[in-house]
């Protein structure tokens, strides 16, 4: 069966996008492509409605198959793929945040996206081009939305703004920008970034917008010829009357409720009053449905909450719109962690340990791409007790992956090189108490639990959350330290991390169609001025990292060593290197491709004798110098010593005893021997030949054998080999 192309060039590739033969039994399905990476994504909505949700019921998956890539999974017992990695969750979190705000929220029929990646060409990443292709299909289908968006990625390598760079461009450049954008207004972002001012953040922002128009001109193309007619899905609305009855009912208490200081005053309060409201309302007419009460009043509550703000600048708990909460800030509060920051803002409340481990503690992430290790990685744990609620602890959920994500990406420009630092490093996140953005609480506990572990990253980096309140007329507020009841439709959740000089990462999320460059240029000026106030409370409490690491942290010691010499370290199957594990008691060695050897151990004599140990394996060995050393293998032409560990060298038969005649190796040496040798001659395949030496340090002229067969008396015999 064919399909339906269309193509446009975009950044440099062919982006092309096909239906009709894939999902054919989807509301909606699509193809694309771009460089040999293609991926589908199908949209279906369910016939029926759910009556047991208060919200629009959207569920996006992506699907990394491994086959994409030319793998067959490492488990010798499990070779088909399971649940989705970390890294698939959050692009499945991309996805949704980007078409979430676009439907129409009235929907209550569910409607899943699935998008899975059928080959990936190493070059370019499917996460634009699962977007691209989950709206193109959305936007064929039958199933109703608002407006369209696309997403692009945005890189920038010495200076200049880069259209979907290549994975290789990616390691280049100093800004990772993906953006889902309409025609006009930005409605979502992900963005890690070197300290990029937030000028020139803007500037990406409007590049890329320019160059998503082109694929939205792309699937408006694709929809006006092959798009299904939209169905038609009413809204259930309550009466007018009923809704007068409700806000006659409500507004004379909202002022009294909705602005108290405590956020559990507030909403305890709310929630008393729509439950005694909806009791009342459904005595007087049972034909009314309670769950649309309750929704209706909530939504008067923040819509209350917003009018106040934009006509008064009148927000919960008598805040300014600038002002962020009351900061509380400290270190070292867990005595047998590595590193522990708290911080506590408004009433939301993290504690954040470090966790220093050896390189071999570093983490594989093993997927459709090639395999790659993390030595740094951000958990983040919500328990339920943090906003008062009771719920079974299951494992983490996508909001936990994406939060811990987020405060990682954060962190990561200011980590030492590897080098300098070759821990691995792990930060975990306890949300204690939430009442907005815990996940920037936990960047800036990340950041003053890195500094008490004694890490010694570049610069302190703290996060704050900005929302939006603005109504149908086009007025708008930008909110400074969001929470509660101000995060509301026609909002916003726009996360904002960095240094003093610059964002290291960002996050967007709206309940709106998207936002004017006007909002995001005034958010990136007010959350500007915010860092600043949160990092000077940090900085009072610890403004660099610890001179000393903990005492109960690992000490690692690195040194070089030619790359050519890291098989000699090793030995054959890890002979070598598991001998010095075993004869120094250290934790671990780790070798890198490039020579870098690291030995990880809590013991400081221990490391320094696995260090010289591997220092003497892989020294080069010079003619004329001397070694004292131990016989360690007798043969008929000769003896070998044992010069360094694990580098023998021979002393031939003939040079024994300069100018005597021996007939027997063993008349002069016997295995365990520890003589004292001088190296005469390095030849082309490295073979070291030595030449006896007598005790004052001159070579061995003056011995004489004894008797016509026997070595004499040599006196006693050497004891066992010297301890390594």
């Amino acid at each position: 069966m064919s399909a339906e192309q269309f193509s446009a060039e975009i950044g440099g590739r062919t982006l092309t996008l096909s239906t009709g033969r894939l999902a054919q039994q989807a509301n909606g399905a699509v193809l694309a492509q771009y460089g040999d990476t293609v991926v589908l994504a199908t949209a279906v909505m369910s016939k029926e409605v759910r009556d047991d949700v208060s919200y629009f019921p959207l569920m996006v998956d992506y699907e990394e198959k491994l086959y994409a890539g030319g793998k067959i999974k490492g488990s010798r017992f499990m070779k088909r793929e399971g649940r989705p990695s970390d890294e698939a969750v959050l692009t499945a979190r991309l996805i949704d945040r980007s078409l979430r705000p676009l439907f129409p929220q009235h929907i209550r029929e569910d409607i899943q996206v699935i998008v899975t990646v059928l080959s990936y060409d190493d070059e370019n990443e499917p996460d634009v081009l699962g977007l691209i292709a989950a709206q193109a299909a959305l936007a064929i289908s039958d199933i109703p939305m608002d407006v369209m968006v696309a997403g692009v990625r945005v890189g920038r390598i010495n200076g200049e703004w880069v259209l979907n760079p290549t994975v290789e461009a990616t390691k280049k450049s100093d800004l990772d920008l993906f953006l889902a954008t309409t025609e006009e207004n930005t409605v979502m972002i992900e963005t890690g970034a070197n300290e990029i001012v937030e000028e020139d953040f803007h500037e990406a922002l409007k590049f890329g917008r320019k160059h998503a128009r082109p694929v939205l001109q792309l699937i408006a193309d694709m929809q006006a010829a092959v798009g299904k007619p939209k169905q038609e899905i009413p809204a259930e609305e309550l009466s007018v009357e009923v809704i007068e009855k409700l806000r006659e009912k409500a507004l004379p208490t909202f002022d009294e409720i909705l602005f108290a200081e405590k956020k559990d005053d507030r909403k305890g309060a709310l929630k008393r009053f729509i439950k005694q409201t909806v009791k009342e309302m459904t005595a007087e007419n049972e034909e009314l449905n309670g769950g649309m009460l309750a929704e209706e009043l909530y939504k008067m509550a923040e819509r209350h909450v917003s009018d106040e703000i934009l006509a008064k600048d009148r927000r919960p708990g008598g805040r300014t719109l600038t002002e962020v909460r009351t900061l509380e800030v400290d270190t070292g509060l867990l005595p047998r962690t590595h590193g522990s920051g708290y911080f506590m803002r408004g009433e939301t409340q993290v504690l954040t340990t470090t966790t220093l481990g050896s390189p071999g503690d570093q983490q594989i992430v093993d997927g459709m791409r090639e395999e790659f290790k993390k030595n740094y990685f951000h958990h983040y744990n919500f328990p339920p007790f943090s906003v008062g609620e009771v719920k079974p602890l299951r494992g983490p959920s996508r909001r936990d992956i994406g939060h811990g994500g987020l405060a990682e990406k954060a962190l990561l420009p200011m980590l030492p090189d590897r080098e300098e630092f070759p821990y691995t490093i792990r930060t975990m996140s306890e949300v204690f108490g939430s009442n907005g953005s815990s996940s920037m609480a936990s960047t800036c506990g990340s950041s003053l639990a890195l500094m008490d572990a004694g890490v010694p990253i570049k610069k302190a980096v703290a996060g704050v959350a900005m929302g939006l309140v603005s109504n149908d007329k086009g007025d708008w507020k930008v909110l400074t330290d969001l929470q509660d009841l101000e995060d509301s439709d026609g909002g916003m959740d726009f996360k904002i991390t960095g240094t003093r000089d610059g964002i290291t990462a960002i996050q967007l999320d709206t309940k709106t169609h998207g936002l004017s460059d006007e909002i995001v240029a005034q958010t990136l000026t007010q959350a500007r001025d915010a860092r600043m106030h949160i990092l000077d409370a940090m900085d009072a409490v610890i403004a660099e990292p610890r001179p000393e690491l903990s005492p109960y942290a690992p000490r690692i010691t690195t040194l070089r060593i030619p790359v050519d010499e890291i098989g000699t370290v090793i030995g054959p199957a890890g002979k070598q290197i598991n001998e010095i594990l075993d004869e120094t008691g250290v934790d671990g060695i780790d070798i890198e491709d490039d020579g870098l050897v690291m030995i990880t151990s809590r013991n400081a004599e221990a490391a320094e004798k696995a260090e010289n140990w591997i220092k003497d394996l892989t020294r080069e060995i010079a003619v004329g110098e001397e070694f004292t050393g131990e016989v360690v293998k007798v043969m008929d032409f000769g003896a070998f010593v044992e010069l360094v560990p694990g580098k023998d060298g021979m002393i031939h038969i003939s040079k024994l005893i300069p100018g005597v005649r021996v007939n027997a190796v063993t008349d002069v040496l016997n295995m365990g021997d520890e003589v004292t040798v001088k190296v005469l001659e390095i030849d082309d395949q490295g073979r070291i030949n030595l030449g006896l030496m007598a005790k004052e340090g001159t070579p061995a002229t003056e011995l004489k054998v004894e008797g016509g067969s026997g070595g004499g008396d040599r006196g006693q015999r050497r004891g066992p080999r010297r301890d390594r």
